[in-house]
């Protein structure tokens, strides 16, 4: 059984495909104070990098989990996500509001995504 950790940190790998699936870890922005739109923007752009480092591509994924500091941000937040979403192959999303580890942070995602090799 063949476990590759991708990204691997002191305390968590950023991914980790087993089989025939790629698991990412809660994925933050870069820029800690720029806005829910530009959080979001580098946030997905992280997870399509992991997604090709891990063999797949965002048309695979099969769940997204969204975290909002403050769901005011919901909307904002879901028009970066719409325009970036591949919406002939949907994953199921859950937003869930919640505090997050920096104060500044206005969105982290975690994902799942298949792998056809």
């Amino acid at each position: 059984m063949a476990i590759t950790r991708i990204d691997p940190g002191k305390l968590f790998a950023s991914a980790v495909r087993h089989k025939d699936t790629l698991y990412i870890a809660g994925i933050i922005a870069d820029t800690m104070d720029g806005s829910i739109e530009t959080q979001t923007r580098e946030v997905l752009a992280k997870i399509e990098g992991l997604l090709a480092k891990g063999g797949t591509s965002k048309d695979k994924l099969l769940s997204v989990n969204v975290y909002l500091p403050h769901i005011t941000d919901f909307d904002a937040m879901n028009r970066v996500y719409g325009e970036w979403l591949d919406t002939a192959n949907m994953p199921v999303r859950a937003t869930i509001e919640a505090r997050l580890a920096i104060p500044s942070l206005r969105v982290e995602m975690t994902a799942i995504a298949a792998i056809d090799d």
